[in-house]
């Protein structure tokens, strides 16, 4: 034996060295703390699918590494969201290790003696949650869905709503039938499984109403050209956006049954969890929800009455990565199915990928694959046949071209998705967009 073996048998030298592995990671750990936070506000060029603006954090570690993420939907406007989401940074989350997700979340949540849901400091929350997981992925050379459990499907189901072609008239198209199974022809021929559509009527802030007869008439032909025109290649997804009545929404959910729609998304306002109970308890098309909802315990009324087959969380808005996380795990133990949402810009998206990728009850995920969106993360997962691969990729597997962000600044005063702000009445249409 070696002299050095003798003063140190084997089992002792390697207790010793894993020991002092433990010690190194531990001072790394407790060194690496959040120090800068920047703001981006981005314009999203006409033809603006995923919204008017995106609103993106840039957080940088005390080791130098960047995190992004991504608020989505805000009520209040840009320039009033930069001083939400930089409140929320300092008081919450400066000087703190990223790993400590859950307690930033709670001390977040909890602020000002509330301990209650609230959709602007949650998005605020969200969108440097997400920023927090893309540092801690980059620091240990890992994608985040491999810190959040491990990816258990090499490839995620996308999804795609039905936009007009370039040259199309926006107006002409989301009132057209045979526009949008035109759209959907050619959505199924890139390999989409999944097409979704919303053409029930404009959603307004005093809602929910009745559907007018021209709204079902218009909701039918929809279905069933759109049917006519993918068979039985691609699932309908029925979106509307809280425009009904309970009543209204179940009038609207018999007549497009035939048809067979995946689901009937969001019948009636979000504020209303017994409303959409009603709903689900009569319609023959499965409901789908959440895209304006925040935190599970929004959640947790609609999966414990058995009102929503899938949940639709926005991760800009939910409470980040984690907290979708755990409403996944509600929603499997309820029966439901997860599918990501996705009106906002490509930060967001891959959160959602990274999310989905470790769901059992993954169903699909919402994507917008524009030319824009792809060269904000310079290419990074691609839709290809309808389906997004799993990359191995460290963090949120993004390289954020922040130059591009720059240089499109958002000047104007709008928010990022409106409500009509009167009543839907008889008449000719008038689409809101989003």
């Amino acid at each position: 034996m070696k002299k050095d073996e003798e003063a140190y048998p084997h089992h002792l030298s390697s207790n010793i060295l894993a020991e002092g592995i433990k010690i190194s990671a531990k001072r790394r750990t407790r060194a690496l703390h959040l120090q800068d936070l920047d703001i981006i506000i981005t314009a999203n060029p006409p033809p603006s699918f995923g919204g008017r603006y995106f609103i993106f954090v840039k957080l940088t570690a005390s080791n130098g590494i960047i995190g992004w993420g991504e608020c989505y939907g805000a009520a209040v406007g840009p320039k009033a969201m930069r001083g939400v989401i930089a409140d929320v940074f300092e008081r919450h989350m400066a000087g703190q290790n990223p790993e400590h997700i859950e307690m930033m979340f709670r001390t977040t949540y909890s602020a000002g003696f509330t301990q209650r849901p609230d959709p602007t400091v949650m998005a605020a929350f969200s969108a440097l949650e997400m920023a927090c997981w893309d540092i801690l992925g980059k620091a240990r050379e890992r994608p985040v869905h491999a810190l959040l459990g491990g990816a258990i499907t090499q490839r995620l189901r996308a999804y795609t709503y039905l936009y007009p072609a370039e040259s199309a008239d926006p107006r002409g198209f989301y009132t057209s039938p045979e526009a949008s199974a035109e759209a959907a022809a050619r959505a199924v021929a890139e390999g989409y499984t999944a097409v979704k559509f919303d053409p029930a009527g404009p959603y307004t802030a005093m809602g929910g109403h009745q559907p007018l007869p021209e709204d079902i008439a218009l909701s039918t032909a929809f279905c069933a050209r759109i049917r006519e025109a993918v068979g039985s290649r691609a699932d309908l997804l029925f979106g509307t956006h809280g425009q009904f009545t309970p009543g209204g929404a179940i009038r609207i959910a018999h007549a497009i049954a035939p048809y067979q729609p995946l689901w009937f998304e969001e019948p009636v306002p979000p504020d209303n969890p017994d409303a959409m109970a009603q709903v689900a308890a009569q319609s023959p098309v499965p409901i789908a929800t959440g895209e304006r909802l925040t935190t599970r315990a929004e959640f947790w009324p609609l999966l414990r009455s058995g009102a929503v087959s899938i949940v639709q969380p926005a991760l800009g808005r939910i409470g980040g990565i984690w907290e979708a996380r755990k409403l996944a795990a509600l929603a499997e133990t309820a029966g439901a199915q997860i599918a990501p949402h996705l009106y906002a810009g490509p930060i967001e998206w891959a959160a959602n990928i990274q999310l989905a990728a470790t769901c059992p009850n993954t169903l699909m995920v919402e994507s917008i694959q524009t030319p824009f969106h792809s060269a904000l993360i310079k290419g990074a997962h691609p839709v290809e046949q309808g389906f997004v691969t799993i990359t191995q990729t460290p963090g949120l597997g993004i390289d954020v071209d922040e130059a591009l962000a720059r240089a499109h600044p958002y000047e104007g005063e709008r928010l990022h998705l409106e409500m009509q702000p009167h009543p839907h009445l008889p008449g000719p249409s008038d689409w809101a967009g989003g």
